[in-house]
C-alpha cells in the first residue's frame, strides 16, 4: 500500500514543522507528503524545503476556501492509491503508517478514522481539552466507544481513505463544519466501509484558548441537525446530550435560586457530582490537580457551547422550517469558491 499525506494548512508554521518532523520518523516509508497552503498569511515554504532530503514532499498555495474544499484539491494532486488527511495540529507516532498499512493489508476498509490524545509536551490547557473530547464520561465516549469500531465516523484531522472511493462520491461537500461526518454518512449511503484503526493514534493539539475552543464546539453543535437533515437515517438520540444536559443545568441553577428547601438542590448535586467525577478522572489519569480543575471548565464549556449550538439549530431548522444555507450561511462555501 502507498499512500499520499495530504496536510491542508493556513498559517501554523510551528505546528507545520512538528508534524513534518514526526512523518519524517516514520518506520514505514512508502508515502509523499502533500502541504495545500489554502492563503496563509505567513511564508510556509521554506519550512517545506527543509524536509526536501527526508520526505517526498510537494508544496501547492491556493486561494483560501476552507479546509474541505482544500483537501479535495489535494487529493486531485495526489499520485498514491490511499488518501491520508492529517490537521496541521497533529503530531504522528513513529509507527502511525506502520499501523494504518498493517490494518489495511490485514482486513482492508474503503475508509478509516483514528483516535486522537494529548502529547506529554502539551500544556496543561490542551491536554484538559484533550480530556473533555475523547473522554468516556463526555461525548468522546459517546463518539468513540467500542461498539462503533465496525462503523465509525472519521474525522479529518485523522482520516485515510481510498483515492478511488474519495472521486466517486465527490470528496468532501459544501459543508464547511461537520465535513467529515458528512463524508463519512454519504459512504455508508453509496455502499462503502469505515472502521476505527483503534492503534493509528495521532497527537492533537486541538484549540489553544477556551474562547477559540468554546467557539469550535459551539459550531459543532450548529452542524449536527444540518447532517440529521441531510442523512435523516443516522440520527441518534445520543445526539442530544448536550443540549440535555445544558436544559437540566439550567433548571438546577434556577430551583437553587428559588427555592432553599434541600431537595430542590438534589438536581444541583448531581450535577456537582459529575463534575467531581470529571476532575478525579482526569487527575488520576493526568497526574495533575490543575489538569484535572482545568478539564472540569473544558468539559463545561464542550457540553454548553455544543448543546447550545444544537438547540439553536434545531430551532431554526426544525421549528422556524429555515433552509440550512439561508439559516447558517457561514457554515457553507459560497457558490463563488
Amino acid at each position: 500500500m502507498k499512500f499520499s499525506v495530504i496536510i491542508a494548512i493556513y498559517n501554523r508554521k510551528e505546528e507545520l514543522n512538528e508534524l513534518l518532523n514526526s512523518l519524517a520518523k516514520q518506520t514505514f516509508k512508502d508515502f509523499e507528503v502533500l502541504v495545500i497552503d489554502d492563503g496563509s498569511q505567513v511564508e510556509l515554504k521554506s519550512t517545506i524545503d527543509n524536509y526536501k532530503e527526508d520526505l517526498d514532499i510537494s508544496y501547492y498555495k491556493k486561494q483560501n476556501s476552507g479546509p474541505g474544499l482544500t483537501r479535495n484539491y489535494g487529493s486531485e494532486k495526489a499520485k498514491n492509491e490511499y488518501l491520508i488527511f492529517l490537521d496541521s495540529d497533529c503530531i504522528v507516532p513513529e509507527k502511525y503508517l506502520e499501523n494504518v498499512n498493517e490494518e489495511l493489508t490485514n482486513r482492508y476498509t474503503d475508509a478509516f478514522g483514528g483516535p486522537d490524545s494529548a502529547h506529554k509536551d502539551f500544556n496543561d490547557l490542551q491536554k484538559a481539552i484533550s480530556y473533555s473530547m475523547t473522554s468516556i464520561f463526555t461525548t468522546g465516549g459517546i463518539r468513540g466507544g467500542k461498539k462503533q469500531v465496525g462503523k465509525f465516523q472519521p474525522r479529518s484531522f485523522n482520516m485515510g481513505i481510498s483515492k478511488h472511493v474519495f472521486l466517486n462520491v465527490g470528496g468532501f461537500s459544501e459543508m464547511r463544519i461537520g465535513e467529515d461526518p458528512d463524508l463519512s454518512m454519504t459512504l455508508w449511503e453509496n455502499g462503502f466501509s469505515t472502521r476505527l484503526f483503534s492503534d493509528a493514534k495521532v497527537y492533537h493539539k486541538r484549540r489553544t484558548s477556551v474562547k477559540k475552543f468554546a467557539k469550535q464546539v459551539y459550531e459543532f453543535g450548529i452542524a449536527r441537525p444540518i447532517l440529521n437533515q441531510r442523512h435523516s437515517q443516522y440520527k441518534k438520540i445520543t445526539f442530544w446530550f448536550p443540549s440535555l444536559f445544558l436544559i437540566y443545568s439550567v433548571f438546577s441553577a434556577l430551583l437553587l435560586c428559588f427555592s432553599t428547601h434541600f431537595l430542590f438542590w438534589i438536581p444541583f448535586l448531581f450535577l456537582f457530582f459529575y463534575f467531581f467525577v470529571l476532575f478525579v478522572h482526569s487527575t488520576y489519569l493526568n497526574e495533575s490537580l490543575k489538569i484535572g480543575f482545568l478539564s472540569v471548565i473544558a468539559s463545561a464549556v464542550q457540553l454548553y457551547s455544543y448543546g447550545y449550538g444544537f438547540l439553536k439549530s434545531f430551532v431554526k431548522l426544525n421549528i422556524l422550517k429555515l433552509n440550512p444555507k439561508t439559516a447558517f450561511p457561514k457554515h457553507f462555501y459560497s457558490e463563488s469558491v
